[in-house]
């Protein structure tokens, strides 16, 4: 999504900011250092910048405004880009919160993609069919960890990661099924989870 050049600028001023001190700077900040000389101006680009995707901002807390990564910019922060499905298999509990939550509380700045999960290996984990599980984008991984793998070239599942050697042993959480042991040279991993999501219809 486009942005105007005043909005360019401060997006410019946030980015020097930040990579010279380290945290975000305030509205005065901005103010003063764009001079400006409302905050109601700042405010303005900020809440633009914002629904364009460009950055992000959690409301009750200062010093809170992230720039968004050139990858992750011209979608809002609450969207994923869903890659498809992936074969596996309780309720995420959930407490009241008078507190917002966004995607971006959960995924921050990685590299994260949506699956939307088929089948009930993952059950135990109370990942069930049906499910959205948020992915972080890497080719590694720690023994114990939920992945995306892919399995001979040709197949993705999700399991637990488990490296035993020569051979990775692929983990189901359904005490009815069975361990994959593959090859560790057969296995290449595509993500691990960070969470998930349930939808009710």
């Amino acid at each position: 999504m486009a942005v105007t050049r005043r909005q360019k600028e401060v997006l410019d001023f946030l980015d020097t900011f930040v990579g010279r001190n380290g945290y975000s700077p305030s509205f005065e900040e901005i103010a003063r250092g764009m001079g400006l000389k409302s905050l109601a101006t700042v405010h303005k680009h900020i809440t633009n910048l914002e629904k364009k995707g460009m950055l992000d901002r959690v409301h009750n807390r200062s010093r809170s405004i992230d720039v968004l990564p050139p990858g992750t910019r011209t979608r809002t922060s609450d969207r994923l880009p869903l890659a498809g499905r992936i074969a596996a298999g309780l309720p995420v509990e959930t407490s009241e919160n008078v507190e917002t939550i966004s995607l971006h509380d959960v995924v921050g700045n990685r590299d994260v993609f949506a699956l939307e999960v088929r089948g009930d290996s993952m059950r135990d984990e109370h990942i069930i069919s049906g499910d959205y599980v948020l992915v972080e984008r890497t080719k590694t991984a720690k023994q114990g960890e939920i992945v995306v793998a892919l399995v001979h070239g040709a197949e993705t599942t999700l399991k637990r990661f488990y490296s035993e050697g020569s051979t990775i042993r692929l983990q189901p959480s359904n005490i009815e099924m069975e361990p994959i042991y593959v090859p560790a040279n057969q296995v290449a991993i595509q993500g691990r989870v960070l969470g998930v999501l349930r939808k009710y219809h």
